[in-house]
């Protein structure tokens, strides 16, 4: 038995709705849930603004997720957020920085789409055996693509293999998590101080897979 379930954000509608991939990520975990925390992740994602309630605050994709959960009956003190990514990076970032560092959670299982699968784990394989290195053990659960729009899936598929060439181009030379921590927050577009990332326009075609 893991110490933790780790769910990845798919992103978040309007209302809080969340999209088809998002929730089989969800219930998938809670299938596999016997008693662990489980750890949900993302604030929302850089390709569309956040949705808001009717007082006008963001809904955070993490904290819909929650809800869902704890609607279905999983226990509220194990089910913890993050809502601060906005990324795959910062997905894997904050989830060791604000949860399984200081919790001493070591056994991971990560949870996501078969089609986010390969860039999700080389990111987190590459996250959490950053210098210190506590002794992360990880493993990983996809969830199936099925009943995708054909079109949009093939090319969020042909961007998550470019992006994954990116990633390997441009931080795996990174060794240590003070050093992650500061290429994330000075050069990296979504948490960088002036965040140029939350500008750029996103295709139609692309959008409807976040």
């Amino acid at each position: 038995m893991p110490d933790a379930i780790i769910v990845l954000g798919g992103g978040v509608r309007d209302g809080g709705e969340l999209p088809e991939w998002a929730l089989r990520r969800l219930d998938r975990a809670r299938q596999l849930h016997s008693g662990e925390f489980l750890i949900l992740l993302s604030a929302g994602t850089t390709h569309r603004p956040p949705p808001l309630d009717s007082h006008g605050f963001p809904i955070y994709e993490s904290v819909a997720g929650a809800r869902y959960l704890a609607a279905t009956g999983v226990p509220q003190d194990l089910i913890l957020t993050e809502t601060h990514s906005y990324d795959t990076i910062g997905n894997a970032f904050f989830a060791r920085v604000i949860h399984t560092d200081p919790m001493g959670l070591r056994d991971l299982l990560v949870v996501t789409s078969e089609f986010h699968m390969a860039r999700s784990k080389a990111i987190f394989d590459w996250m959490f055996a950053l210098q210190p290195n506590p002794g992360y053990r990880l493993s990983y659960e996809s969830v199936s693509d099925d009943g995708l729009d054909p079109a949009a899936h093939q090319v969020r598929t042909e961007k998550e293999a470019r992006s994954l060439q990116g990633f390997r181009e441009s931080w795996l030379s990174i060794t240590s998590l003070a050093e992650a921590h500061h290429r994330m927050f000075t050069r990296h577009g979504a948490y960088s101080a002036t965040r140029p990332a939350f500008r750029q326009p996103t295709p139609p075609e692309l959008l409807g897979l976040y």
